[in-house]
């Protein structure tokens, strides 16, 4: 089965826009906080790190969108943090560890995501299971049922 184009573009929007937040964070990084009106933290290496992985994780997206289909568990892993990273957030600003108003950031970086990537995730299920299916019929071995 072969992937539909949109599941490739939304990865190379994703691998991009990833790459891009991730070096922007890791060449200024108190530049969000002054924006924010926020103290910038004592210790920027840590947000820095940050945007290491997120870029990083524009590379697995890049890979991914080679073939989503084949590559979905770069996908999955992408999904795993952009619903983790939210989770992490809401209890820490429910703490009042971090202003709400840093969770502008979630939008684009988290939920703008979820649904294509559990669309795509969703198709390489039903493409492996149709896979499966059609198999003991190519090979002539009749599946269990």
């Amino acid at each position: 089965m072969k992937p539909a184009r949109w599941m490739c573009a939304v990865l190379w929007a994703g691998a991009v826009y990833n790459i891009l937040w991730g070096i922007f964070v890791v060449c200024f990084p108190n530049v969000m906080f002054e924006r924010m009106k926020m103290a910038a933290p004592n210790y920027p290496q840590f947000w820095q790190c940050i945007g290491m992985i997120v870029g990083v994780y524009g590379v697995g997206y890049a890979i991914a969108a080679t073939n989503p289909l084949r590559h979905w568990p770069i996908v999955l892993v992408g999904l795993l943090g952009k619903i983790l990273g939210p989770i992490g957030f809401l209890a820490a600003s429910s703490r009042d560890q971090v202003p709400w108003r840093f969770g502008i950031t979630i939008i684009t970086n988290d939920l703008i995501w979820w649904i294509p990537f559990a669309l795509i995730l969703r198709a390489a299920y039903r493409s492996r299971f149709i896979a499966t299916q059609d198999a003991p019929a190519a090979t002539g071995i009749s599946p269990l049922r």
